[in-house]
């Protein structure tokens, strides 16, 4: 059921170009500004072995200039007409975003469909933003904890799946893209028939998508990308890794594998995520860091994927703590909520969190654009938008038993554990 309130928002204007680029467009004249999102249906899930990481590689490279912008022309021209860009790589989605003056969106346009259509893709550039990336996983893989951590669990938790690589790729992937990779990914990925643009603001519709045609119609189609075949495997048992690394306290890191985005499980996931980990009164912070004194920090990560994603479990231990110690307590307070569910006032707290991050999402032009592009990638259609609070607030007790007894079995976990090593050099 759709929200009435949020209907009233997302009058969305819809459209096709014949090249295949999808188009949508909501207008909001509350302030002559505008949030341009261009949504590339390609992630870390769309590699193979011996070129992970190049779709993130390829977020750097859209920054290098193309055909009419040359090199550094991008953010030069969009920032003189007082605009900030901004990109980001997923496993399964690559999302470049603009904000700006409305009156700068036919220059914007002008920007965005000239990378789309002539990118510059050459071997100096290549190289360039090769030791860029190189040096990114240095800082936040190779030499972070939760990194190292998290890329190990990665492995666990998927056994044939491309989700087991991580996003930033294998440094020796990254290493041994070619020129040639990078041509075959932007023909692929990158064309028109392979993106959708969401443009919301202070715009006319009608004549905003008359500029997209001006602008982006006559770039060619590219050929159709290949599926994903999810062939991974159920899980028949517990799973374990150590990971020893120099650290002054040990970690956990812990991994459920949980539905796909456009399952209905997913949204009582995002019940039990708050339930256990939102804000200081939260069950696991309350009693694993104030009562029984076992943690230093904890966190949840439950992100929606386009195929079954990682429950994802992060604690920092105090030095004195006992690994074992930490997850059986943690497992208990997992197996209370399969047996027990939650109290009435956890389960409206948790639903009224929910629609307030939502509806704060929507409260501006780059919320509404990044929502609307996150939920059609995600489950489909942009429509889910609005029904999203009706969805939270069907929930049920029952129904968050049973969920958590479904995916917190122990045979269905995987465990990293950190063990600290000496520090000194």
């Amino acid at each position: 059921m759709a929200d009435p309130a949020l209907e009233s928002l997302f009058d969305v204007h819809e459209a096709t170009l014949p090249n295949g680029l999808q188009v949508r467009l909501l207008a909001n004249h509350q302030a002559p500004v505008v949030s341009l999102y261009t949504v590339f249906q390609v992630g870390s899930r769309n590699e193979r072995p011996g070129i992970t990481g190049i779709s993130h590689l390829f977020e750097h490279m859209m920054f290098n200039g193309a055909k009419k912008y040359g090199p550094k022309m991008f953010d030069k021209t969009l920032e003189s007409s007082g605009g900030r860009s901004n990109a980001y790589t997923s496993n399964d989605l690559t999302v470049y975003y603009d904000d700006f003056s409305a009156d700068a969106l036919e220059t914007v346009l002008d920007l965005e469909s000239d990378r789309m259509r002539s990118l510059r893709i050459s071997q100096e550039t290549l190289t360039s933003e090769r030791e860029v990336v190189k040096e990114e996983r240095r800082v936040r893989v190779d030499n972070d904890i939760t990194g190292i951590m998290d890329e190990e669990l990665g492995t666990l938790v998927y056994k044939a799946h491309p989700y087991r690589w991580p996003v930033i790729g294998w440094m020796a992937d990254i290493e041994a893209i070619r020129r040639e990779d990078c041509q075959e990914y932007f023909r692929t990925y990158y064309a028109p028939n392979n993106a959708v643009l969401y443009i919301v603001g202070d715009i006319d519709p009608k004549k905003t998508l008359a500029l997209v045609r001006k602008y982006y119609g006559n770039i060619p189609r590219g050929p159709a990308p290949a599926s994903v075949l999810n062939s991974e495997p159920d899980q028949k048992g517990e799973r374990r890794a150590e990971v020893r690394h120099p650290a002054q306290s040990p970690a956990l890191m812990l991994g459920y594998r949980g539905p796909s985005a456009r399952d209905e499980d997913t949204f009582v996931l995002d019940v039990i995520q708050y339930v256990l980990t939102k804000g200081e009164g939260s069950r696991l912070v309350r009693s694993l860091v104030y009562e029984q004194k076992l943690a230093v920090s904890l966190m949840l990560d439950w992100s929606w994927r386009i195929d079954p994603g990682t429950i994802l479990f992060y604690l920092a231990l105090k030095p004195d703590s006992d690994p074992k110690k930490v997850e059986a307590a943690l497992y208990a307070e997992l197996e209370k909520i399969a047996r027990e569910g939650i109290t009435d006032r956890e389960l409206q707290k948790a639903q009224n969190n929910l629609r307030s991050d939502h509806m704060r999402e929507l409260a501006t032009n780059n919320g509404r654009a990044h929502a609307l592009g996150h939920y059609e990638a995600l489950l489909g259609d942009w429509r889910r938008v609005l029904t999203l609070p009706a969805a939270y607030a069907s929930i049920t007790n029952d129904r968050v038993k049973a969920v958590a007894a479904k995916y917190f079995a122990p045979e269905a976990r995987s465990v990293v554990t950190l063990v600290p090593t000496s520090t000194e050099a």
